[in-house]
């Protein structure tokens, strides 16, 4: 193996995610995509992690259960520069927030999701941010997902890149994201 090599995530990097509030469940090995039914395979803890993990597997984020917004900014389709470019239309700065680098040289930057707020999922030009930039949410009903730190994607690793608290999502954000006021947080996620 060279020291280029990829190596698999393992229990205890999925563990340490639950210790952020995150709840996680095992994606295939070497995959970023979900097999049917994740929702009813998800591990809130630590202890949880340690009991069922199995070594190798990618570690996958579920948004709504760990009530996160992820925006994934796609390298290939200039999402960090549109990104950029909607926070200083805004008057703000890149946040900082817990982020993760992807396999693809793209980010993940985590938001904790705001209280009340319906926050939707979109990808592609779909997303009110652009092509490039797509919104992973708690949604309406079950949620979308991230590939976590640790993953392996093509034989490269997601790894840390801005080792931070996760942050609320600002506002001027969830605005842009056409997020409506008729949603409850449950009283099981992360304040």
């Amino acid at each position: 193996m060279t020291a280029d090599a990829a190596v698999p995530p393992t229990a205890a990097d999925a563990a340490a995610l639950t210790a952020r509030g995150l709840v996680v469940f095992a994606l295939p090995a070497g995959a970023k995509r979900a097999a049917p039914g994740w929702h009813g395979r998800l591990l809130l803890n630590g202890e949880a992690v340690r009991q069922e993990w199995r070594e190798g597997d990618n570690i996958g984020v579920a948004c709504r259960a760990s009530g996160v917004v992820g925006i994934d900014l796609d390298v290939k389709h200039d999402g960090l520069e549109r990104f950029a470019g909607a926070c200083a239309d805004h008057g703000q700065r890149w946040p900082d927030t817990f982020t993760t680098r992807t396999g693809s040289g793209g980010l993940h930057l985590y938001f904790r999701a705001p209280a009340g707020r319906i926050i939707p999922s979109y990808s592609g030009p779909a997303s009110p941010l652009g092509a490039g930039v797509d919104v992973r949410a708690p949604g309406r009903r079950l949620g979308a997902y991230l590939a976590g730190p640790g993953s392996v994607v093509d034989g490269r690793n997601y790894r840390m890149e801005m080792d931070l608290p996760i942050m609320p999502l600002p506002r001027w954000l969830a605005d842009v994201l056409g997020a409506e006021r008729t949603w409850q947080r449950p009283p099981t996620w992360p304040q």
